[in-house]
């Protein structure tokens, strides 16, 4: 059969109803085995809350025109990882900015813009919560060092830090999470939020007032909100449950 020819990709079928959530993922070189070749990766806990909450775990490389697979989706995760191009929100690259992948940049902007045209329920960690901001229109501290004066939210490469975290009383954060203070997270950012985007609600607060979470507003989805802290990676399954189920209840909707 030639190329021409090729019947579409049949859509996903969910397994038991359980909505299908897209995970943006990383471009990187990795090494398995007698291999070592650019792969498209991801941590495991990030799949592995999804299917804990109910959900079906889909992994979204960061490829051009990757925003026309939020067509067969129920829900997206932007996920965390490398330091957002500065270019990206009109500021000049600090000395400590790296591990810029501009092709994920300008992939996970046009997924997120898909979302918001779509209604669907978002969730955004860590580097995701910059990727919103910057996409609202704002800015980030490139450098939190510079600005806290301390090493706390990030203490060594590979090292998770934590602190607690101040949540804004009836917000769709708090709701989400069913309390407004949590003890600890697992913190990994030298970035984080200085000038606010458009649509978004500071929602949450680190003891040095970094911006922890937004709630976002974005008419149509019935969740919509980003941290800076790891849930993945914690003991705490409410935003995932949270994402979950409004993502079945638009998956309900569009069926």
């Amino acid at each position: 059969m030639s190329e021409a020819t090729l019947a579409p990709p049949p859509a996903v079928q969910p397994a038991n109803g359980a909505p299908v959530i897209g995970i943006s993922a990383y471009s990187e070189p990795a090494r398995w085995g007698a291999w070592d070749l650019d792969a498209v990766v991801l941590p495991q806990a990030y799949a592995a809350q999804v299917a804990a909450a109910g959900g079906l775990p889909v992994l979204l490389p960061p490829a051009a025109g990757i925003e026309a697979a939020l067509a067969r989706l129920d829900g997206l995760i932007l996920s965390g990882g490398g330091d957002l191009d500065p270019a990206c929100y009109g500021a000049d690259r600090h000395a400590e900015t790296g591990s810029v992948r501009p092709a994920r940049d300008a992939a996970e902007l046009a997924l997120f813009e898909a979302a918001a045209g779509r209604g669907l329920p978002v969730l955004g960690i860590c580097r995701g919560l910059q990727v919103i901001n910057a996409a609202r229109g704002g800015t980030l501290h490139q450098h939190l060092p510079d600005v806290a004066g301390h090493r706390d939210h990030a203490p060594a490469p590979g090292q998770y830090g934590a602190h607690p975290v101040r949540v804004a009383p009836g917000s769709a954060l708090a709701a989400a999470l069913g309390r407004t203070a949590l003890e600890s997270v697992p913190s990994a950012h030298h970035q984080a939020i200085d000038r606010l985007g458009q649509g978004l609600t500071a929602v949450a607060w680190a003891p040095d007032g970094i911006i922890e979470a937004v709630d976002i507003d974005m008419p149509g989805s019935p969740f919509a909100l980003a941290v800076q802290w790891h849930p993945e990676s914690g003991t705490d399954p409410s935003l995932f449950r949270a994402l979950i189920a409004a993502s079945r209840r638009t998956s309900t909707l569009a069926s």
